[in-house]
């Protein structure tokens, strides 16, 4: 019904049919989310175990709904993607645009923010606030169309408080990002990027 409503007219048959086309891929949709499961067992230690990640981590929640949305913004239908992507943003301030395409074993943090036109491949952890943004967001509709936000590939870790920018920009797969690091440009595959460690001033007081 609340598909019915988002649509033009109301289109109860399409609505009808959107509903069964989505119903049909519950099963994959819950594959992946075992995968992810198992991705945040392994990328977070202070997981006691797999039950704690289910009922209690923000992180798999966003993404629990994310693969929901994502499904619904496939099908083009209004508003309740977004609805729902910014529910789970109010939870657990991780912010997922429907319309990112993520693959499985996926892990993330806290404080994410992931832009519609990401593409993020498998196996791929995102750890505290992480950015993966356009490059210019101040140009807002005038940007549309097109690619605005950047690609990870598979097996990449990204760390605290990286932003990664801009529709061009590739993280080559088993690549690191470290903490803070600030990417406008591609990174090859197998590659390790640090920010150099700023230099501690001791004084007496």
């Amino acid at each position: 019904a609340q598909i019915a409503l988002a649509l033009p007219d109301g289109e109860t048959a399409q609505a009808a049919q959107i509903t069964e086309s989505i119903m049909a891929e519950l099963p994959r949709i819950q594959q992946m989310l075992l995968t992810d499961i198992e991705a945040t067992f392994d990328g977070d230690p202070a997981a006691a175990n797999k039950e704690e990640i289910i009922f209690a981590y923000p992180g798999l929640f966003a993404i629990f709904v994310y693969r929901i949305a994502h499904e619904l913004y496939l099908r083009h239908v209004p508003m309740i993607p977004r609805i729902m992507s910014e529910y789970a943003h109010s939870r657990t301030g991780i912010d997922i645009h429907p319309g990112a395409q993520i693959g499985p074993w996926f892990f993330i943090d806290h404080g994410i923010v992931i832009g519609e036109t990401s593409v993020i491949g498998s196996h791929v952890k995102l750890y505290q606030g992480v950015t993966l943004g356009a490059l210019s967001p101040r140009a807002g509709h005038a940007s549309l169309p097109g690619k605005r936000h950047p690609t990870v590939c598979d097996d990449v870790t990204i760390y605290s408080g990286a932003s990664i920018l801009g529709g061009q920009t590739v993280i080559g797969e088993h690549t690191v990002v470290g903490g803070n690091a600030f990417l406008t440009s591609s990174v090859a595959d197998n590659t390790h990027v640090v920010i150099h460690a700023p230099e501690m001033v001791f004084k007496n007081a």
